[in-house]
């Protein structure tokens, strides 16, 4: 489980069948990215060996709760119950998870030796995000990684009655800009129960719901809803794979439309956007993560 929440390594995922071999993809992560990300805002700090930045259940620390970090120099070994769970290098980032839905840590770190790093508030985050938008695009690419892998290890049916609301990405007044801004033509009507996108498809657009409501399924069960406000089908958008779930209208409904460029040009532009997708698909894997526990 500790390897699914760490973004910084490659996601394992089943073995396949024999297949061609196919050309070597460019890794997600991208330590250069993350680096000038985090130094474009942060400043670098000394850290002592034995140091704890922070501890499982946000039971207090050396930093603020609430920071990330990326890790010039040293070593961090991450601990849950007492128990290692793995070790943080440098060129790697941690804390980011709890970082970016405030929710409680789910490991404690400590400085395993004396440590260089960079640390990052709330607001520092999101003041990167305005000069380094490529930081968001990697990190949603990640975490999608770890969300396709997670739900391939899903057994059996996702219990329905779990099904939970998804995180709002735009608030009224940025849903109505954004609304505006695309026009009419990107706008797309669905009755109650029609279908909007099965599994295994090519994803050519992300959608923000705008009026009504969505139900998204996975082998027949619904494992989450979708809002005004809230997006769904992001995930084919990103990593440009095959949808992995299904998504019907749960009531009569009107959906925004968006394509890739206008989704690569709405991270660049507006870093309110980008924090508040990587939220929601950030609590989509700790939701994910928890129903294989």
């Amino acid at each position: 489980m500790a390897d699914d929440l760490d973004f910084s390594k490659p996601a394992g995922s089943p073995k396949p069948a024999a297949q061609p071999a196919a050309a070597p993809q460019a890794p997600i992560y991208v330590p250069a990215i993350a680096r000038a990300f985090f130094e474009s805002t942060g400043k670098e700090e000394e850290v002592a060996a034995g140091t704890m930045f922070f501890s499982e259940k946000d039971k207090g620390g050396f930093f603020k709760r609430d920071k990330m970090y990326f890790l010039i120099e040293g070593q961090v070994g991450l601990f849950s119950q007492g128990k290692p769970i793995g070790t943080v290098r440098a060129g790697q980032i941690f804390g980011e998870m709890a970082a970016i839905t405030e929710s409680p840590r789910s490991a404690t770190a400590t400085a395993h030796t004396p440590c260089r790093v960079i640390s990052l508030d709330d607001r520092g985050f999101n003041n990167a995000l305005q000069k380094k938008p490529e930081f968001a695009l990697m990190m949603l690419g990640m975490l999608i990684q770890r969300l396709r892998g997670m739900m391939a290890k899903l057994s059996g049916i996702p219990n329905a009655a779990e099904a939970k609301e998804s995180p709002r990405v735009f608030d009224k007044a940025l849903l109505a800009s954004l609304a505006q801004g695309l026009g009419d033509p990107a706008q797309q009507r669905y009755n109650k129960g029609q279908v909007i996108m099965v599994a295994g498809q090519t994803g050519a657009l992300m959608y923000v719901v705008l009026e009504g409501k969505v139900a998204i399924s996975i082998r027949g069960a619904v494992v989450q809803f979708v809002g005004p406000g809230a997006v769904f089908g992001e995930m084919a958008l990103i990593d440009q794979s095959p949808r992995a779930a299904n998504a019907a209208a749960e009531t009569d409904c009107v959906l925004l439309g968006i394509n890739r460029q206008v989704f690569l040009n709405l991270i660049k532009s507006d870093p309110t956007f980008g924090s508040s997708l990587l939220t929601a698909v950030a609590e989509r894997v700790r939701n994910t993560a928890a129903g294989l526990n």
